[in-house]
């Protein structure tokens, strides 16, 4: 039987996620010595080395790999037990890792900080933003406890749980040849320069699918600036003219001036689900739980009335 301890594989996991003894022995809360120390026993005792110190940062070795990935196994499982205590006594407190797309967090994540800092001032929020598949990818990795995405992603390895379904809006330049109709058609988009978010990000996809964009009109259109900001998209249209696509939440928080610039849909019925995203091995649904209840809590009204929407998925 290995002599393994559980603080070895909380400081594995830390050096695995900083790749530096320093940052993460800082992140731990002990020196470097102690920390070092530590993983030199662990690969004493495995009889193999974990990681490569010749490269900087430090890498995994192959074998290393494996071992980490059973070590974030093991370390999970065991914060089990604690989850399940804390379930019981209705203690919320703790780490939190979101992981939440760019175009969900400029809206929500104030509003969600706020509610914890007041509801649950015991726990911890660590909050990063990137796309789907990188958070998904980070979920199945252990190093996010729940994502905040665009959903379904029919994908069997997670569980979702629904939070709202919010429309598309257009920004559109004072300028823009359809400027003086509140409603467009799809048409309308192409009378001039169509701004949006960069490939890979899921609302880009999403705004194609719904306007039933092909290739060839896209590049007709030149779109010879793309960004993974909405807000950076918005101001290229404010400068340049042309129009953009944005979430309803967002859209409906633009200040007086910009909010006259916005245009809906011609065909007002389809929208963007957003869910909750979490493995199926995951422990804390008493946390989960709180989390859908504060999110839900968060939203403006035109959005929390959204009904019998058409959903627009990325598939």
């Amino acid at each position: 039987m290995l002599n393994i301890s559980l603080i070895q594989i909380q400081y594995l996991i830390a050096l695995d996620e900083h790749r530096n003894f320093i940052k993460a022995a800082e992140a731990s809360f002990v020196t470097q010595p102690t920390l070092s120390m530590q993983m030199k026993k662990l690969e004493e005792e495995l009889g193999v080395l974990i990681f490569d110190r010749s490269k900087q940062p430090i890498t995994p070795t192959a074998l290393g790999e494996k071992i980490i990935e059973q070590a974030r196994v093991i370390y999970n499982e065991t914060a089990r037990i604690e989850n399940i205590l804390k379930e019981f006594t209705g203690e919320v407190s703790g780490n939190l890792k979101i992981g939440v797309l760019p175009t969900i967090s400029n809206s929500l994540i104030p509003r969600l900080i706020s509610q914890v800092a007041k509801k649950y001032p015991d726990l911890k929020l660590t909050i990063k933003e990137g796309l789907t598949h990188e958070i998904v990818e980070e979920l199945e990795a252990n190093k996010l406890d729940v994502g905040i995405v665009s959903v379904p992603l029919h994908n069997s390895s997670l569980t979702e749980s629904h939070l709202y379904v919010e429309k598309f809006r257009i920004y559109a330049h004072p300028n823009h040849p359809s400027a003086n109709k509140n409603s467009w058609d799809v048409e309308d988009l192409l009378k001039d320069k169509l701004w949006l978010l960069s490939e890979g990000n899921c609302f880009r996809t999403q705004a194609i699918n719904l306007c039933g964009l092909p290739d060839e009109q896209l590049n007709h259109m030149a779109l010879n600036y793309e960004s993974g900001n909405l807000q950076t998209l918005k101001k290229v249209v404010d400068l340049e003219g042309g129009a953009t696509i944005m979430p309803e939440w967002e859209a409906g928080e633009l200040d007086d001036d910009s909010l006259n610039n916005l245009r809906a849909f011609k065909e007002d019925s389809a929208g963007r689900a957003v869910g909750l995203i979490y493995t199926k091995f995951y422990a804390k649904e008493g946390v989960i739980g709180k989390l859908e209840e504060m999110i839900k809590q968060s939203l403006p009204k035109y959005v929390s009335e959204n009904q019998d929407l058409q959903i627009i998925e990325l598939m």
